[in-house]
Protein backbone atom coordinates (compact mmCIF):
# COMPACT_ATOMS: atom_id res chain seq x y z
CA UNK A 1 0.00 0.00 0.00
CA UNK A 2 0.99 3.14 -0.89
CA UNK A 3 2.21 5.85 2.16
CA UNK A 4 -0.04 8.86 2.53
CA UNK A 5 2.31 11.43 4.75
CA UNK A 6 0.39 13.40 7.23
CA UNK A 7 1.65 16.98 8.10
CA UNK A 8 3.40 15.71 11.10
CA UNK A 9 5.09 12.71 8.93
CA UNK A 10 2.14 9.89 10.51
CA UNK A 11 1.15 7.30 7.03
CA UNK A 12 -2.73 7.92 7.26
CA UNK A 13 -3.19 5.17 4.58
CA UNK A 14 -1.61 2.59 7.74
CA UNK A 15 -4.13 4.35 10.18
CA UNK A 16 -6.60 1.67 11.29
CA UNK A 17 -9.26 4.36 10.96
CA UNK A 18 -8.18 5.40 7.76
CA UNK A 19 -8.73 1.86 6.27
CA UNK A 20 -11.90 0.85 8.01
CA UNK A 21 -13.11 4.49 6.39
CA UNK A 22 -12.24 3.84 3.16
CA UNK A 23 -13.65 0.24 3.33
CA UNK A 24 -17.04 1.73 5.13
CA UNK A 25 -16.45 -1.12 7.61
CA UNK A 26 -18.32 -0.09 10.74
CA UNK A 27 -17.81 -2.95 12.74
CA UNK A 28 -14.17 -2.04 12.22
CA UNK A 29 -14.63 1.40 12.95
CA UNK A 30 -16.70 0.27 16.34
CA UNK A 31 -13.60 -1.61 17.55
CA UNK A 32 -11.48 1.47 16.97
CA UNK A 33 -14.08 3.79 18.56
CA UNK A 34 -13.77 1.04 21.75
CA UNK A 35 -10.23 0.72 21.65
CA UNK A 36 -9.40 4.55 21.73
CA UNK A 37 -12.29 5.65 23.81
CA UNK A 38 -9.65 3.78 26.80
CA UNK A 39 -6.59 3.96 25.13
CA UNK A 40 -6.85 8.21 24.80
CA UNK A 41 -9.44 8.65 27.53
CA UNK A 42 -12.28 10.27 25.17
CA UNK A 43 -15.55 9.50 23.96
CA UNK A 44 -14.95 8.11 20.79
CA UNK A 45 -17.85 7.34 18.27
CA UNK A 46 -17.59 5.13 15.05
CA UNK A 47 -18.31 9.11 13.49
CA UNK A 48 -15.44 10.44 15.51
CA UNK A 49 -12.70 8.01 14.18
CA UNK A 50 -14.18 8.03 10.68
CA UNK A 51 -10.89 9.37 8.26
CA UNK A 52 -10.47 10.62 5.09
CA UNK A 53 -6.75 11.66 6.18
CA UNK A 54 -4.80 14.82 7.16
CA UNK A 55 -4.90 16.25 3.84
CA UNK A 56 -8.82 15.60 3.56
CA UNK A 57 -10.69 18.58 2.59
CA UNK A 58 -14.41 17.23 3.48
CA UNK A 59 -14.41 16.90 7.04
CA UNK A 60 -13.96 13.73 7.85
CA UNK A 61 -10.79 13.48 10.20
CA UNK A 62 -10.55 12.05 13.36
CA UNK A 63 -11.93 14.87 16.04
CA UNK A 64 -8.11 15.48 17.48
CA UNK A 65 -6.71 15.70 13.27
CA UNK A 66 -9.20 18.01 12.03
CA UNK A 67 -7.83 20.64 14.86
CA UNK A 68 -4.55 18.92 15.29
CA UNK A 69 -1.80 22.09 15.35
CA UNK A 70 1.08 20.84 13.60
CA UNK A 71 -1.69 20.17 10.57
CA UNK A 72 -3.11 23.62 10.80
CA UNK A 73 0.67 25.44 10.83
CA UNK A 74 1.28 23.22 7.47
CA UNK A 75 -2.15 24.26 6.02
CA UNK A 76 -1.04 28.28 6.73
CA UNK A 77 2.02 27.28 5.23
CA UNK A 78 0.87 25.96 2.11
CA UNK A 79 3.16 22.75 3.08
CA UNK A 80 1.94 19.72 2.40
CA UNK A 81 4.25 18.13 5.32
CA UNK A 82 6.34 19.50 8.23
CA UNK A 83 9.71 18.07 5.98
CA UNK A 84 9.11 20.93 3.72
CA UNK A 85 9.35 23.61 6.51
CA UNK A 86 12.16 25.86 7.22
CA UNK A 87 11.29 25.61 10.63
CA UNK A 88 11.80 22.34 10.77
CA UNK A 89 11.47 20.42 13.63
CA UNK A 90 9.78 23.11 15.21
CA UNK A 91 9.15 22.87 19.24
CA UNK A 92 6.01 21.33 18.52
CA UNK A 93 6.88 19.15 15.96
CA UNK A 94 9.35 17.94 18.46
CA UNK A 95 6.96 17.02 21.30
CA UNK A 96 5.11 15.00 18.95
CA UNK A 97 8.26 12.57 17.44
CA UNK A 98 8.75 11.74 21.48
CA UNK A 99 5.66 9.61 21.07
CA UNK A 100 6.18 8.89 17.13
CA UNK A 101 9.28 8.49 16.02
CA UNK A 102 8.42 6.77 13.29
CA UNK A 103 6.90 9.91 12.30
CA UNK A 104 10.20 11.73 12.59
CA UNK A 105 12.28 8.90 10.43
CA UNK A 106 9.05 9.33 7.60
CA UNK A 107 10.25 13.22 7.79
CA UNK A 108 13.81 12.88 7.73
CA UNK A 109 13.54 10.87 4.99
CA UNK A 110 11.94 12.96 3.00
CA UNK A 111 13.99 16.08 3.89
CA UNK A 112 17.04 13.50 2.50
CA UNK A 113 15.12 13.14 -0.84
CA UNK A 114 14.61 9.33 0.13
Amino acid sequence: MKELIAACGLDCAACPAYVATLANDKEGLAKIAGEWSKQFGFNATVDSVRCHGCHATDGVQVGHCAECGVRLCAISKSHTNCAECGDYACAQLSGFFKDCPDAKERLDGLRAGK
